[in-house]
């Protein structure tokens, strides 16, 4: 799905503002058809962000179900006789959307886009509604998965399997934009690299007409390719290849038969997996970062470009050259960023907290494994995810791997049933990238599926959740585990996860857990158990920065394995993996 942009014959509006906004914790909404009038007993609400922590109080916070948002949209006077698209960048975690009193969308999956023609519906130069409502809830058969308990008083509470907050809402940008009746509907970049030249193979579809030209330009603008069918490579001698720490980008330009064009940033790259190396442009890469999240103080995880651009400037300064999009999709401007500035991204659908055997700890009374609660429908909502996950991104040039699921009961022959017909529709929707899953503290004899896929990502927290203060023996057994990966598979291996928690400003001589002492130390512990296995290529430190959860004695204001504090301060960590990544392993 193309992002809307502004060319010769295109326009777009921006959405964004204050909405009208109702929490309805008693599902009047529906039954009542809120969507024909203005909202009842309506508050306003920013958008993007999430809702949760923008009113300061625990009804919100807390709230679970339906949300209603409201706006008046005034459509151009210009827009008469074009088609005109009412898009959603994300709505956590279902929607359904009316233009007046006309339903125009329904979607489910709160990270990726969707969007609707309401031409017939709006007349240009006046004024319409439209009207949101949000759902939030996890079902079984949602990804992520969860369950709702009716509390005996009538209240809802949400338990769910994964160790972030459920925030929700309209997290991305709003837009209504408007193209020709025949318009460029979607373009499939993919790139190759031989010797000095580049190739470019593309495949481009127009709705209502055909291809009329295809044109390539370079950063400079000058023309470097071109060509006249739908399909086809684009050889480029002498090209500029994107990679690492240098995002160059080329523009590919589509023009539709009548009056449309679009145009598409393009970094030529190539990504392959030899043995057990990771390669870039033929060139072994090593990835040094984190896992994130999208998550700040009031905004949730509501998009802000002030912060995105922040955060990557603390990414440059502590030497990272990636990151994984845990745990989900990431708003598409990061990956934009990413691209035009040469960071590495693991891109990851919402399948997270698929077992139960970890959530245990932090949901009591859940079903014995996660496959005695999800069935098929909770495999197509995987499916739908995974789709649309590599339809929004697949060209952009900073994602090199699709990560399909994070710490899956991965030791149960039903894990290996379930996932493996979406591994093969994960290589079907694209061929040119491997395919990953991050692996949680199960040992290699015990996993039945990591066979499946191109690289072993391990999530591990020795020394932390188990031999917690025990470094020594950590740093022993996770050499020794990762040795036995190596063996058995032959892959790169990377470690998506490691890291402990350290409240800031707590300290010890002794170094003992909970200090930002212990945190430096376990991380040394395993860079030196990295540095002595050569089938490692990569180290993703959990967590970047501190994140919200659940409630929950084990979580006191959160998840501190962040070496930046949630506002973005610095603990010793910072510090101790800036040493390592610009002085000690610059790659």
């Amino acid at each position: 799905m193309l992002r809307p942009q502004e060319t010769p014959s295109r326009e777009r509006v921006s959405l964004n503002g204050l909405w009208a906004f109702a929490l309805d914790p008693g599902d009047r909404g529906r039954a009542e058809e809120w969507w024909r009038g203005p909202l009842p007993d309506a508050s306003e609400m920013p958008v993007p962000a999430s809702f949760n922590d923008v009113p300061a109080t625990r009804d919100a916070h807390d709230h679970v179900g339906d949300v209603w948002y409201q706006r008046q949209v005034r459509v151009p006077a210009g827009w008469e006789g074009r088609r005109v698209v009412l898009r959603f960048d994300a709505a956590a975690h279902r929607a359904v959307v009316w233009w007046n009193d006309v339903e125009v969308a329904r979607h489910e999956g709160g990270y990726t886009p969707f969007e609707c023609d309401v031409t017939s519906l709006v007349r240009p130069g006046e004024a319409g509604r439209v009207t949101v409502v949000v759902d939030n809830r996890l079902t079984p058969a949602s990804i992520p998965p969860g369950i709702v308990d009716v509390l005996p008083d009538g209240r809802r509470r949400q338990r769910y399997f994964h160790d972030f907050f459920n925030y929700a809402g309209l997290h991305r940008a709003v837009w209504l934009y408007a193209t020709p009746h025949t318009y460029v509907e979607d373009i499939t970049v993919t790139t190759s690299v031989h010797g000095t030249s580049g190739q470019v193979h593309y495949r481009a579809s127009v709705a209502g007409g055909e291809v009329a030209e295809v044109v390539l330009r370079d950063a400079e603008g000058v023309e470097r390719a071109r060509a006249a069918t739908a399909s086809g490579t684009l050889d480029v001698p002498d090209a500029s290849l994107w990679q690492p720490g240098h995002g160059y980008l080329y523009r590919l330009e589509v023009r539709a038969e009548g009056s449309d064009s679009y145009e598409l940033p393009v970094g030529i790259r190539s990504v392959a997996v030899d043995g057990d190396r990771f390669l870039i442009n033929g060139e072994p890469f090593y990835f040094r970062g984190f896992g994130k999240h999208e998550d700040n103080p009031v905004r949730g995880k509501g998009h802000d470009d002030v912060l995105m651009v922040h955060d990557f400037a603390l990414l440059e300064w502590i030497g990272a050259n990636s990151f994984r999009t845990s745990h989900y999709p990431y708003a598409e401007e990061v990956l934009e960023y990413a691209d035009r500035h040469g960071i590495v991204v693991i891109d990851e659908t919402p399948a997270v907290g698929l077992n139960f055997e970890i959530a245990h700890t932090l949901v009591p009374g859940d079903p014995p494994h996660i496959f005695a609660a999800i069935d098929d429908a909770t495999q197509a909502a995987h499916l739908r995810a995974i789709e649309e996950l590599v339809a929004r991104d697949k060209n952009h040039p900073s994602v090199v791997m699709w990560s399909i699921a994070n710490e899956p009961d991965s030791a149960r022959p039903e894990c290996r049933t379930y996932f493996e017909p979406l591994v093969h529709a994960a290589r079907a929707a694209d061929t040119s990238r491997p395919i990953c899953f991050a692996q949680v503290q199960l040992p290699p004899a015990q996993d039945v599926m990591s066979d499946l896929f191109d690289v072993i990502c391990l999530n591990r927290y020795n020394g932390w959740y188990i031999d917690t203060g025990d470094l020594v023996t950590a740093e022993r057994e996770l050499e020794a585990e990762l040795h036995e990966w190596a063996r058995l598979h032959g892959k790169p291996i990377i470690i998506t996860e490691y890291g402990a928690d350290a409240i800031p400003g707590v300290h010890s001589v002794s170094a003992g857990p909970w200090t930002e002492e212990y945190q430096v130390e376990l991380l040394e512990a395993f860079h030196r158990a990295f540095d002595r296995v050569e089938s490692v290529v990569g180290e993703h430190v959990w967590n970047f920065a501190d994140f919200a959860t659940g409630y929950g004695v084990n979580r006191v204001d959160g998840n501190k394995k962040g070496v930046f504090t949630r506002d973005r301060r610095p603990k010793a960590a910072a510090h101790a993996l800036r040493r390592r990544w610009t002085e000690e392993k610059a790659v």
